[in-house]
C-alpha cells in the first residue's frame, strides 16, 4: 500500500470571525506538533507555511484541515493544545479504521473548521519538505 502527500494542495486559506482568537489557536497546535518555525502575524492575519488566516468580510470558511504528526505522542500533544487554546473536541485521539495505523484526534477550531491531527503509522519519507525556489 502506498500513501502521497503533499502534493495536492498549494496553500489554504481560511476566513475567520477573529483572528485573535484563531491565532492563539493555530499558534498552539503547531507549536505541538514541533512545527512552529516560521509563523507569521500581525493584526490582520496569521501565516503558517500553507496555512493562511485572516479576516472575514463575510462568511467564515467551512473546512477540514489535517495535519501530519511524528508519532502516538504529537497527536495527544495537538489535541490537549487545541482544547486548552479554545478548540472544542470533535473526536478524542485514537486509531481509526481508514487504513491500518491511521492514528488521529478532531478540534473544531474557533470558527467550527474540523481540524485533525494524523499519524499514518511507521512510514519512510523521501524529503522532509517541498523546496520552492522562484527561477530569475
Amino acid at each position: 500500500m502506498e500513501f502521497h502527500r503533499g502534493r495536492l494542495i498549494d496553500h489554504l486559506h481560511l476566513r475567520v470571525a477573529n483572528v485573535e482568537a484563531s491565532a492563539k489557536f493555530y499558534r498552539a497546535i503547531l507549536t505541538a506538533l514541533g512545527k512552529d518555525a516560521g509563523i507569521r502575524e500581525g493584526l490582520d492575519y496569521f501565516n503558517a507555511d500553507e496555512l493562511w488566516i485572516d479576516a472575514a468580510d463575510g462568511e467564515t470558511s467551512r473546512a477540514h484541515l489535517a495535519f501530519q504528526a511524528i508519532d502516538h505522542a504529537a497527536v495527544h500533544r495537538f489535541y490537549e493544545a487545541a482544547l486548552e487554546a479554545g478548540g472544542k473536541d470533535n473526536g478524542e485521539p485514537g486509531e481509526r479504521h481508514y487504513h491500518p495505523g491511521y492514528y488521529a484526534a478532531f478540534v473544531l477550531d474557533p470558527d467550527g473548521n474540523n481540524i485533525e491531527a494524523v499519524y499514518h503509522g511507521p512510514v519512510i519519507q523521501n524529503v522532509e519538505s517541498v523546496v520552492i525556489q522562484p527561477d530569475g
